[in-house]
């Protein structure tokens, strides 16, 4: 009994009963024919792993940074022109994938970390908006109406389409676990220690024989490769591609999520994107001017405070702890 009170009194008690509604969304949708919820719930781990991407830099490395939807965007692309003149091997557009979201990420994430502060949000949204708007201008791609993807990511080998939307729904749970164990291991690993301290101070992190700024640009690639795997599977699960993909409205998302969840920590950019999205839903269900209902929401939720929703359930297990006998 003692074991059970212990498990629901811990802060990854929440956590874990998303990852089962993840579980059981799919085999709902198959009993009841409702597709529906599980493209929505599929929608939210994508964004949920583009939010823990987003959250590497941001989170551990105190870097904030308005142009992850450049790598999202480019995950998209990825797909969508392969596709466009017949390539469907998923193993290709992983490739693709990876190679442009690093190249992309090594390079403005060089010029980027040159600066700091409000001139590392600036610089990162603009190398944004210069994708956004070469995308934009690839008229044979749609421009800026996007394009459809007929020939979605076919793995071979393994036999998996991502056109099917329960085979997308299953992988995008199956990477959300795999990147939501990385960072779990990456925060306590001397990688997420020395970034976390180049967060409270690069200076003095340096001084003692750790090139935090490295550091730093190995956090941004990895985040870029995560993003851009996340934009990957939206574009399998909309068959769609579009420059808005590449908008600077996909990065403030992100950010909102990560805040809203908790800044630093392994389960917040999860339960970021499960409210945001989901009150998201609900609030268009009840009215037409769910926007201004949402915005008040958001602040309210925001007044949890830095630590956002992960660091309330934490504070309400301490408070639990300190409640016993």
């Amino acid at each position: 009994m003692g074991k059970r009170k212990n498990l629901l009194q811990t802060k990854s008690f929440v956590p874990a009963c998303l990852f089962l509604i993840f579980i059981l969304v799919p085999i709902w949708g198959y009993v009841t024919g409702h597709t529906f919820y599980v493209t929505f719930f599929a929608r939210m781990m994508i964004y949920a792993v583009a939010a823990m991407a987003l959250n590497l830099v941001l989170g551990y490395g105190g870097l904030i940074s308005l142009g992850h939807a450049l790598f999202f965007g480019l995950g998209a692309y990825s797909v969508a022109i392969p596709a466009y003149y017949g390539v469907d091997s998923g193993w290709f557009h992983l490739f693709i994938t990876l190679l442009s979201c690093g190249f992309v990420g090594y390079v403005t994430g060089l010029i980027s970390l040159r600066t700091s502060g409000i001139s590392f949000i600036m610089i990162t949204l603009a190398f944004a908006q210069m994708g956004f708007f070469f995308f934009v201008s690839l008229r044979q791609y749609g421009g800026d109406e996007g394009t459809s993807i007929s020939n979605t990511s076919t793995f071979s080998g393994v036999g998996l389409n991502l056109g099917d939307l329960y085979t997308v729904y299953i992988s995008s749970l199956v990477v959300l676990l795999l990147v939501t164990w990385f960072m779990a291991k990456i925060k306590h690993a001397p990688f997420g220690m020395v970034l976390r301290g180049a967060r409270q101070n690069i200076a003095r992190t340096a001084s003692i024989g750790y090139p935090a700024t490295r550091y730093q640009l190995v956090a941004y690639v990895l985040s870029a490769l995560i993003c851009g795997l996340a934009g990957m599977l939206m574009a399998n699960l909309n068959a769609f591609a579009s420059p808005d993909s590449l908008s600077w409205i996909i990065s403030g998302d992100l950010l909102v999520m990560v805040v809203l969840g908790g800044l630093g920590t392994v389960f917040g950019p999860l339960l970021g994107a499960f409210v945001f999205l989901g009150l998201e839903e609900v609030l268009k269900f009840f009215t037409s001017h769910w926007l201004a209902i949402f915005g008040l929401a958001i602040v309210a939720i925001g007044l949890f405070g830095k630590a956002g929703i992960a660091g309330y359930l934490e504070h309400l297990q301490g408070r639990t702890r300190e409640a016993r006998p």
